[in-house]
């Protein structure tokens, strides 16, 4: 057992629900990510991402220093931007503030976790064809700020044609080929990622002609 795993393990023993999903994981009512999902409950627990997805990466995209003018003089801290995903459908996004770098990193993880969402992958390149989950659907738009992104889906092969931030954060989400294009201060990171997670909730917004057969 890796020390992420027993980190996990020690974190989930000690966990004592507090909200109504919580509950119902404990009690086995639910035991996949799908079904809290379908139950229409905010997940208000971080506890509740580390049972259902135990497999869940986690990847720093930023670290910057923000500071604020008050009474007593200039206020610095950190602030932290972390990416969490399983690399297979699972993303999401969350940011943290703290004086110490380790404590705005833990801050922003446990908002990524509460801020997971479910990616809909699929293969709508017309280059390809395949059918398998490697990209996605279709073209999707995400917005944060001045900052404007379009996910296209690319045939088998391409890989992911974006920065490394791009990259990281669609491929916590099991993304494996795809195009980008984006608009705006894209140098803004924070801004950036959010645009990017914000086109990925997107693709569950949609609804296409399979929704309808199933």
């Amino acid at each position: 057992m890796t020390f992420k795993e027993e980190r996990v393990k020690e974190k989930i023993e000690g966990w004592t629900p507090r909200t109504k999903l919580g509950k119902m994981i404990m009690e086995g009512h639910i035991s996949s990510m799908e079904e809290a999902f379908m139950e229409g409950l905010k997940i208000r627990e971080s506890e509740i991402v580390d049972v259902l997805l135990p497999n869940l990466e986690e990847e720093v995209i930023n670290i910057g220093l923000v500071q604020k003018q008050t009474d007593a003089g200039e206020k610095s801290r950190f602030k932290a931007i972390v990416a969490v995903g399983n690399r297979d459908g699972y993303a999401g996004l969350g940011s943290g503030k703290a004086k110490q770098v380790r404590t705005a990193i833990e801050k922003a993880a446990m908002d990524a976790r509460l801020n997971i969402t479910i990616v809909r992958r699929g293969c709508g390149s017309w280059e390809c064809g395949c059918g398998k989950p490697h990209s996605l659907p279709f073209r999707v738009r995400g917005k944060c700020g001045g900052v404007g992104i379009v996910l296209i889906p690319g045939p088998r092969g391409l890989g992911i044609v974006a920065s490394e931030s791009a990259k990281v954060i669609l491929g916590l989400a099991g993304i494996k080929d795809c195009w980008t294009r984006s608009f705006g201060s894209t140098r803004t990171v924070p801004s950036f990622a959010y645009a990017i997670f914000d086109a990925l909730k997107k693709t569950y917004r949609l609804v296409t002609p399979a929704d309808w057969v199933g």
